[in-house]
């Protein structure tokens, strides 16, 4: 075995989308033992600078652009924007010199994709969701690599795609508190059903305002435990303090997540990989509600086809639909065991395990 030090580099941001599956990969490697320096290349203003600094992974952000799928002038501007990322990326890489470059989509990558290229660095790309995004399907060409979730996504990629099943953090599953200590260490009664809505990593407004015109109804049958999104607590915090069955969190780490999993009954959440893939792995009843006109509906036509979630078009949503589907899915026993039960195969399992096998195999560890 090859004790050198290794060197690897990271890049996804924006959202916390392309970032949590590249921290699942960095806690595989640690457990591993071996010597490798990480480094991470992400944007200024998305949220994943806190979540990557937790864990004592060097970060620095680079020119955030990206192309859109429509005429929009900012696409010019963004040309621009990307170019100067791209050289802001060479002059990183030349100085860092990486043995492997990672990443799980989103545009502040390509460009790091790009001059990964142009040093001959390998390059990992993973494919999360069942629809390509426009940012991998740009890079493929680059990678060495692709891994993706779903067998689907194999035809996308080619001879270079590998089936792995999706990436998730193993403190999840592993987790060593159970849900009578959990509910007493986030102040709620163990008798009312819980309920866990979360809108992803920069929140979404359309559900949480949901929420909050739902609360006084909601409360009445179960208790909620809402994750805003980043600086979209407005207003909650006060709703939280008169309400006892209501709590709410703009942002939880890792630990804070696996106390709401633990004591949540049934989820709400939107349609991005990362939390179907937990929402999998735990076999929690979900309803599911995707960005409109998104990526997010091929996710969720997936568990929605396989009969494992409730998935719910945001355009005709009320507040008295989204009350009456979560108290069916919360009241009624029959319909709550049968989605339970249908979880546990939706998402092919082992992923962490193969993709490091690559890695090692790689970069010679």
């Amino acid at each position: 075995m090859n004790y050198k030090k290794k060197k690897i580099l990271l890049s996804g941001g924006g959202t916390l989308g392309s970032v949590t599956p590249l921290l699942a990969i960095v806690d595989e490697l640690r457990k591993e033992n071996v010597n490798i320096e990480y480094l991470w290349l992400g944007t200024k203003n998305g949220p994943e600078r806190q979540m990557v600094q937790r864990e004592n992974i060097n970060f620095k952000t680079i020119q955030g652009g990206k192309l859109r799928r429509y005429f929009s002038f900012k696409n010019i501007i963004d040309i621009f924007k990307i170019k100067w990322a791209f050289l802001q990326s060479l002059i990183i890489i030349f100085r860092f010199r990486p043995n492997l470059m990672l990443s799980a989509g989103g545009f502040v990558g390509v460009p790091v994709i790009l001059a990964c290229w142009i040093f001959r660095v390998p390059i990992f790309i993973h494919q999360q969701d069942a629809k390509p995004g426009l940012a991998n399907k740009l890079m493929a060409s680059f990678a060495k690599v692709i891994t993706v979730t779903f067998e689907k996504s194999l035809k996308d990629y080619g001879k270079k795609a590998i089936w792995t099943g999706n990436l998730i953090r193993k403190e999840l599953l592993n987790n060593k508190i159970d849900k009578r200590t959990a509910i007493q260490k986030l102040g709620l009664r163990s008798r009312k059903p819980v309920v866990l809505v979360m809108g992803g990593g920069t929140g979404a407004t359309a559900i949480n305002e949901l929420v909050r015109e739902s609360i006084p109804e909601l409360t009445k049958f179960c208790q909620i435990i809402h994750l805003t999104g980043k600086d979209k607590g407005m207003g909650f915090a006060q709703i939280s303090a008169k309400n006892a069955d209501y709590k709410n969190f703009e942002f939880l780490n890792i630990e804070g997540m696996i106390k709401v999993y633990t004591v949540a009954d049934a989820i709400v959440t939107r349609a991005g990989m990362n939390a179907l893939t937990e929402i999998s792995f735990l076999e929690k009843p979900s309803i599911i509600i995707p960005i409109p006109d998104s990526h997010q509906g091929d996710n969720a036509k997936v568990f929605k086809d396989l009969n494992a979630a409730i998935v719910l078009n945001q355009e005709e949503l009320d507040a008295d639909i989204f009350i009456e589907k979560i108290r069916s899915l919360v009241m009624d026993v029959e319909l709550h065991n049968r989605l339970h039960g249908q979880l546990r195969n939706i998402i092919k399992r082992e992923a962490n395990e193969k993709i490091i096998k690559l890695i090692k195999k790689t970069i010679k560890i």
